[in-house]
């Protein structure tokens, strides 16, 4: 599979705005309107769809609308990027309805964010071969100032093609809960040392390559297997370049990350890769010494690998994050407790 990339975003483009899981309830639209304040204060037009301001049952809208919404997004010429304000619960609801045929001979556009959309991600890289950013969702950059590391998304997006976009890891992460409601121009309160570790402690400083690709864990565990989660075959089709395999969890305690790992491990998930990158963990931890806890999970599953495992690594749900395309080619350098990405857009 070829990936292509999106053209650079310029101002005057249109950036669409659907929310194809959860919507955005009406307490947080002025966070909303914010962040689409901000879009249009960077020369974008923006192109609000009908499945956005409201929350019901999990969701933005019936599945139905919902994946016409996305799908005429995705396939409209006029339209250059297209941002929800963030992930959900129930994307997975919409996969069969899309039409990843068609997205394959669509020239592609930026699809920009994380967490459940991660769904949609994943196979518009493996299956339409649209390279796709996973970085900060649309209501993270609703802030009035943003962090270098955040903000770093639009060095990504209107970057030249083929530029090489370097990224350091963070100087500190967020510990709390976003408190948009209260606060809605807030943005992140940066206040713990960043660590990248490596999971191998005798592994003080590494360097990689190859071609990003990856997500939430939450949602790469449960299409792992189908024809939306096809890593190996993806592996395969890119095996003179490498692959570099990244993931953050959201909610599984140790044991479910250790099984969901070892089904991924079972499923080839892990072979043939130049290293992983594992986001800081947002999942349930233990202190009791009679249960495992997230660092032995990581051990159970992957502490035999022969290649770098990385983690505490700024991806997912424990804000800042980089931003990672899915498809780009990518070195990283870890050195200590810090590192750096750069890929190729």
């Amino acid at each position: 599979m070829n990936i292509r990339f999106p053209p650079r975003l310029a101002a005057g483009d249109v950036i669409a705005i659907t929310a194809p899981s959860s919507g955005v309830p009406p307490h947080l639209h002025p966070r909303l309107n914010l962040a689409i304040h901000n879009l249009r204060q960077r020369g974008y037009q923006v192109r609000e769809g009908q499945c956005l301001r409201s929350q019901f049952k999990n969701k933005s809208a019936d599945k139905f609308e919902r994946a016409a919404e996305l799908m005429a997004f995705l396939t409209d010429p006029e339209i250059k990027a297209v941002m929800p304000p963030w992930g959900g619960d129930l994307g997975m609801e919409l996969l069969d309805l899309l039409d990843f045929d068609l997205l394959r001979e669509t020239k592609p556009k930026w699809f920009v964010g994380f967490s459940d959309l991660t769904t949609f991600q994943f196979p518009l890289a493996t299956l339409a071969g649209w390279a796709t950013a996973h970085g900060p969702n649309l209501m993270d950059l609703g802030a009035y100032e943003l962090d270098e590391t955040t903000k770093a998304v639009w060095r990504i997006l209107e970057s030249e093609s083929g530029s090489a976009v370097e990224q350091q890891a963070s100087n500190a992460y967020q510990t709390e809960e976003n408190q948009w409601g209260k606060s809605v121009g807030a943005g992140f309160s940066l206040t713990a040392k960043t660590q990248w570790k490596s999971l191998n402690p005798d592994l003080t400083e590494t360097r990689f390559e190859g071609r990003l690709i990856g997500g939430c864990l939450d949602i790469l565990t449960r299409i792992a297997g189908t024809h939306f989660g096809a890593l190996p075959e993806f592996v395969r089709q890119n095996a003179g370049d490498g692959i570099i395999l990244y993931f953050e969890n959201v909610e599984m305690g140790p044991c479910e990350l250790t099984r969901g790992l070892l089904s991924l491990r079972l499923q080839g998930w892990f072979s043939s890769l130049q290293g992983i990158l594992i986001g800081r963990s947002a999942g349930p931890d233990s202190t009791d010494v009679s249960q495992m806890n997230y660092v032995e999970a990581l051990n159970t599953a992957l502490g035999d690998l022969r290649i770098a495992v990385i983690y505490d690594v700024d991806i997912g749900h424990i804000p800042p994050q980089m931003t990672l395309v899915n498809g780009a080619l990518a070195k990283v350098e870890f050195s200590g407790h810090g590192g750096s990405i750069t890929q190729r857009v």
